[in-house]
């Protein structure tokens, strides 16, 4: 297994995936496996994964992503995890109405950055998409209304495979040491 940091410094945002590489199913599970291991309040873990690699739904999926013309990358993508989070446990509502914090979406936040590191560890490149049209979405795969849609993550080998330049605040910005 490669070091930690190497890990979190190779992992990036891929706009420009190889459409003609499939993804392999092992390498999906493995990604799968990685997010079900994944922490969460009270172990409530409120997320569920649809992986689709079926070309007919990556078709219908696309769309979805591209509303507003955005996401326009995805036209390349072979893969996606679809990540949607459902209803949680009583402990972990209960802490959410009297403390005024909803774990979920922090939860599946967790469970998608395990899922994308997992990938990026097999050589597969990853996107998180926030921007899409839930409602749709949900019809198309007869998802209930109780059930959300938080996130799209898309998977493949990345076209070309050369690392950006991280741009980040100064680490001084954003961490503070109280000793």
């Amino acid at each position: 297994m490669s070091d930690y940091f190497d890990l979190i410094r190779r992992r990036e945002s891929c706009r420009n995936f190889d459409l003609n590489r499939p993804v392999e199913k092992e390498k999906l599970q493995r990604c799968a496996e990685a997010a079900w291991l994944a922490p969460s309040a009270c172990n409530g873990q409120p997320w569920k994964y649809l992986i689709v690699t079926n070309a007919e739904l990556v078709e219908k999926l696309r769309p979805l992503m591209m509303e507003l013309n955005m996401n326009k990358f995805v036209k390349n993508c072979p893969a996606f995890a679809v990540v949607l989070e459902e209803n949680t446990i009583l402990k972990v509502s209960l802490s959410q109405k009297f403390k005024d914090q909803d774990f979920a979406p922090i939860d599946v936040a967790f469970s998608a950055s395990q899922f994308c590191y997992a990938a990026t560890e097999q050589g597969l490149s990853t996107c998180i998409i926030g921007w899409h049209n839930e409602k749709k979405i949900q019809e198309l795969f007869g998802i209930p209304k109780s059930t959300r849609v938080r996130l799209i993550l898309a998977v493949g080998y990345a076209a070309d495979d050369k690392l950006r330049e991280k741009r980040r605040k100064p680490i001084e910005d954003v961490i503070k040491f109280y000793e």
